[in-house]
């Protein structure tokens, strides 16, 4: 690494760098730099997603997303939630991009992609990134966190089964990005100092989500995962004195409205009926999205007084058809994201210090646990909520009635600590704020574990971190006794899961066979008449689909639905007995579950001869590796990296990622962690300077 004002580069066994400059700002260009050249590829697409241009290197494939960024305005607000920095923080994120500039060149020379593709082939090879580009790659991040696009799906569900079926499927599931995350206080743990521990759960990208590295000057000595692209350490960081980690809250904070459209009186573009029952004017510009070994795809790019327009269809009164549809999001209404709290969290040396940080926060909104060396510990959501009528929450609403505007910000709830604080995305201190929350499972598992000790230690928490006790399989098992009429296959099969232990262990056939039951039992429930008007494929854009479709939205509400009221004629019973014959007839019973449960993880240029490892855990374990149940075994989704933060000795700390700390294929640091990532094993986080390889400037 050449030098950047006078930043050093180490690096540990693990390829992780560790930084070291003389002030704050030379470390963010170090940051920057050093993310550009192990991570050029990886952050010039999230860059060109964000701006929605995309397709210019990776084909038509990329096309609905781009259209979506540029329909939502992701990039212009990026650019306004820049504008609108205080002066301190906008210089910290632009000597992060000066820094990304001054290596993106070197790093996608590392990288055979950017040949491969033809991306940033001209000139001195990628165009310089802009000042908001860290903003803009951060909101396409985690735009879709919030589960908008669940309001789709009620809306589907309420048009085919009633109003009161809305929330029918009601469980965020592995449908959305979610995480574990326990605070264990120092009066359970060996040292007699708190201890957090946790996952994010997200889907596994190639190269990986989060990046190892540490960050040192005058000011500050911090570690922990940062999202590439970004600079600082948002989401989970140890600055020796004080550690901090986040869930996603669950919280409802984007909405859908439903608007109405017609051309403009001047015979120039459109206008929206508004609350006040007066036509307002739309702004309307169309844009080009250019596609590699393809013709150019033209957007209209709308946006009404609520937000951009995101869906548009006239015929909105069919069950299956598209509504116009405004997007609602406090980042584009507010011109904030929360980036001050950044490098006050880096500076941070106390609980008090993070919390005063956090109350800056807006997006996403999230759980948050907090402790330091003093005992201070904190357990509080962070992030901007619109208060506004329930409604909202639930489906699109219409524009032009003034009860569903905004009504300003809700308050975040905070919580003292006693005993475990343990955040799984299930109802709790975030409940006030949203709709829909994952099953409590894991949030109970994760308690139960921590209860069995009193003197628990960093290394044991990879116990924790790789349990696989399912235990939303006990509704669908509870139905089998009563089965009558079996075969004689049938009434061993039956016997088998009853005897099964519920964990979904790598090398365990039951594992196997239950989910095969299960996935008959799902097909067979989708299949059936009274979820005929949820069958067809949905009309929503593309990038809205998988939220839309019925088997998986059957296979995450497995549970739900075979309890509830609100289906009378589902014959659950009459499905569960087919779905058992029809497993114990496909001998399937010798397959270890990691046979059929692989790793699957998304990449923009995919190579078809990756091989992957085979996992335990699924989608409500610990493990959270999370199937599709009824459409496939394979995982995309997992945890995106594993931390331990121990407040007594910051060097006996953990952690561990999917792949490893370098982006580039066929490094030795691609995919170095990946083994022990597969098996829950955990690397040691290095904090002696000494034990680390300065490279040369």
């Amino acid at each position: 690494m050449r030098s950047t004002d006078d930043a050093e580069l180490y690096r540990d066994s693990w390829g992780v760098p560790h930084l070291r400059a003389g002030d704050h700002l030379g470390l963010a260009r170090a940051q920057g730099r050093v993310t550009a050249l192990d991570r050029a590829w990886q952050i010039e697409v999230e860059r060109h997603r964000a701006q929605g241009s995309s397709a210019a290197f990776l084909g038509p494939e990329a096309v609905a997303w781009d259209r979506f960024a540029r329909q939502a305005r992701l990039d212009d607000t990026a650019r306004r939630c820049h504008d609108a920095l205080d002066p301190q923080t906008a210089a910290w994120v632009r000597a992060y991009v000066e820094g990304v500039n001054d290596g993106l060149a070197e790093g996608a020379a590392r990288d055979e992609r950017f040949a491969r593709t033809g991306h940033g082939r001209t000139g001195s090879g990628c165009t310089a990134w802009e000042p908001w580009v860290p903003l803009s790659i951060w909101i396409a991040t985690h735009i879709l966190f919030a589960g908008f696009a669940t309001k789709l799906w009620r809306e589907r569900v309420a048009r085919a089964l009633g109003d009161d079926a809305a929330t029918l499927f009601a469980t965020d599931g592995p449908g959305t990005a979610g995480s574990n995350g326990w605070l264990v206080p120092g009066d359970r743990t060996a040292t007699g100092a708190a201890i957090i521990a946790g996952d994010p759960h997200r889907f596994i990208e190639d190269p990986g989500v989060y990046q190892q590295i540490r960050l040192a000057c005058p000011e500050y000595d911090v570690l922990g995962l940062a999202v590439p692209g970004v600079p600082g350490l948002a989401h989970f960081g140890h600055t020796g004195s004080a550690a901090w980690a986040i869930t996603n809250a669950m919280a409802d904070y984007q909405d859908l409205y439903v608007e109405q459209l017609r051309p403009a009186a001047d015979g120039e573009g459109a206008e929206a009926l508004g609350p006040d029952g007066t036509w307002e004017p739309v702004h309307r510009h169309t844009e080009t999205i250019t596609v590699a070994g393809a013709d150019p795809v033209t957007v209209e790019v709308l946006e009404t007084a609520r937000g951009p327009v995101i869906t548009s269809d006239a015929a909105a009164h069919s069950p299956t058809a598209q509504q116009t549809l405004s997007l609602r999001y406090p980042p584009r209404v507010r011109r904030d994201l929360g980036f001050a709290a950044l490098p006050a969290l880096l500076r941070a040396r106390t609980v008090t210090d993070i919390d005063r940080a956090l109350d800056g926060w807006a997006e996403p909104v999230n759980v948050v646990h907090a402790a330091d060396t003093e005992g201070g510990l904190l357990h509080r959501v962070a992030g901007a909520v619109p208060q506004r009528d329930p409604a909202n929450r639930l489906r699109p609403v219409p524009a032009w009635e003034a009860r569903y505007a905004w009504q300003g910000w809700a308050a975040t709830p905070a919580e003292p600590v006693r005993g475990f604080a343990v955040m799984a995305n299930a109802r709790g201190i975030a409940s006030p704020l949203g709709v829909e929350f994952a099953p409590p499972h894991r949030a109970n598992r994760i308690r139960e574990l921590l209860s069995g000790s009193a003197n628990w230690s960093p290394a044991a928490m990879a116990d924790v971190h790789r349990d696989t006790h399912l235990a939303s399989a006990e509704p669908l098992l509870a139905l089998l006794p009563g089965l009558e009429g079996l075969s004689p296959d049938a009434e061993r099969l039956r016997e088998r899961l009853l005897a099964w232990d519920r964990h979904m262990e790598a090398d365990s056939t039951d594992a196997t066979v239950f989910s095969a039951f299960r996935t008959a039992t799902v097909r067979r429930f989708a299949a059936d008449p009274v979820f005929a008007g949820l069958a067809d494929a949905p009309t929503a854009p593309e990038v809205f689909h998988p939220w839309l479709y019925l088997v998986p939205r059957v296979g995450y509400a497995l549970e739900g639905l075979l309890t509830t009221s609100l289906l009378p004629g589902l014959d659950r019973a009459a499905h569960v007995r087919a779905a058992l014959e029809e497993t114990a007839a496909a001998h399937t019973s010798d397959t270890p579950w990691s046979q059929v449960h692989r790793l699957a993880p998304w990449s923009a240029l995919p190579d078809p001869d990756a091989e992957w490892p085979g996992l335990g855990g699924d989608h409500d374990c610990v493990n959270a590796t999370s199937s599709v149940p009824g459409f496939t075994d394979l995982t995309a989704r997992a945890s995106a990296a594993r931390y331990v933060w121990d407040l007594a000795r910051r060097e006996d700390s953990l952690w561990a990622v999917p792949l490893g700390a370098d982006g580039v294929a066929g490094s030795p640091h691609h995919r170095d962690q990946l083994p022990l990532w597969a098996r829950c094993a955990l690397v040691p986080v290095v904090t002696d300077w000494a034990r680390l390889t300065k490279e040369s400037a």
